[in-house]
């Protein structure tokens, strides 16, 4: 069993390990930026996916990275771990059944409330207080499905067809487009930047580039909000216009 994830602030990497180790001391877990990653799938038919979900969607990085890969999954056995703020509906089922299409074989999904990673926006702000208890929670659920899959008893969350009902109607009805393609919105106050390049570094899709000691953010966002939470002078926004309260799981975990 290996385990692959897409991450933003952290959430979702960090599932994925508490996940996994409960098999093994030393959890073979790669991110789907990792350029040996399809040779690693290529030797192993159960796989473990973590991802955050967005709006109830799979982010655009990651679906392009199952549609680029399309070959690998016939045939190979997957459990979906779902990060989410609060509520997703289908989050494990989105994914599940995009993986479907190409032959995977879906065998369970977990859903796990974490910390908020959407830095400009009030709603679903919590104190550090309950953050980091939402992220102790969402150990122990893993641990103990960890557990129940040991035992031959795979969970099924996200999965059902009243799921995947609550998923379209609370979130993808109304918010899809966000998802769907790469996003251009990304703003960058060239007045609050110092140049320190931590963003560019950080961005999964290269959609930041440095020019004359200055970011600036093109039209290939993922919305994966690492470099609004990491740029030190929170001069990059995207979904609101102000940087409300950034957040890293380090925050949360010993």
């Amino acid at each position: 069993m290996i385990g692959i994830y897409f991450s933003g602030t952290g959430n979702s990497k960090y599932a994925l390990d508490v996940f996994l180790k409960e098999f093994s001391n030393d959890p073979a877990m790669f991110s789907i930026e990792d350029k040996n990653l399809v040779e690693h799938l290529c030797n192993h038919d159960e796989l473990v996916f973590s991802y955050p979900v967005q709006y109830s969607a799979v982010p655009k990085i990651l679906r392009d990275f199952i549609h680029n890969n399309s070959e690998i999954w016939h045939g190979k056995r997957v459990f979906i771990i779902a990060t989410m703020a609060l509520f997703s509906g289908d989050g494990a089922g989105v994914l599940g059944r995009l993986l479907k299409r190409y032959g995977a074989i879906i065998t369970g999904g977990l859903h796990l409330q974490m910390p908020d990673s959407i830095a400009d926006e009030k709603v679903l702000k919590r104190s550090y207080k309950k953050n980091a208890r939402l992220v102790e929670k969402a150990a122990e659920k893993a641990v103990k499905a960890a557990a129940l899959i040991k035992s031959g008893k795979y969970p099924q969350e996200g999965l059902g067809l009243l799921s995947r009902i609550s998923g379209f109607l609370t979130q993808r009805l109304w918010f899809v487009h966000r998802t769907q393609k790469y996003s251009n919105q990304l703003k960058i106050d060239a007045d609050k930047c110092v140049g320190c390049s931590k963003c560019a570094k950080v961005c999964p899709t290269e959609n930041i580039v440095m020019r004359d000691n200055k970011a600036k953010g093109n039209d290939r966002c993922t919305m994966c909000y690492r470099c609004v939470n990491l740029c030190p002078k929170q001069a990059i926004t995207l979904l609101g216009k102000t940087v409300i309260a950034q957040t890293s799981i380090e925050k949360y975990i010993e």
